[in-house]
């Protein structure tokens, strides 16, 4: 990337009528972070749809779909990243305690 060039976007957003509905396009996604999402998403009141499609296995984005029942989507979209955030870091050091726990009754 030459000087005074932006990074390329990740998130594109296509906004409905109103808020409260809205369509992102993340590139460089698939699967993995769209049916996390889509399962944080679902858990959530304000949520009264969310789907989400990997358009073609080849195209490196994913499509995600949010219809809520007040607040706007982007709002609903960036706790749920919040959200998911937190299940990721709980789990990762999860993991580690018990790899060291392992690894010190290994040493035994």
């Amino acid at each position: 990337m030459a000087d005074g060039d932006e990074p390329p976007q990740r998130v594109e957003i296509e906004a409905g009528g109103d808020t409260s509905a809205a369509t992102f396009t993340l590139h460089n996604e698939d699967h993995t972070i769209g049916n996390s999402l889509r399962y944080v998403l679902n858990k959530d009141p304000q949520v009264s749809f969310v789907g989400y499609s990997v358009p073609h296995p080849s195209e490196p984005k994913m499509n995600l779909r949010i219809q809520t029942v007040g607040p706007s989507a982007t709002t609903v979209l960036h706790g749920a990243l919040g959200t998911l955030y937190e299940i990721t870091a709980h789990t990762k050091e999860t993991f580690e305690r018990a790899l060291e726990d392992f690894k010190a009754k290994q040493e035994r």
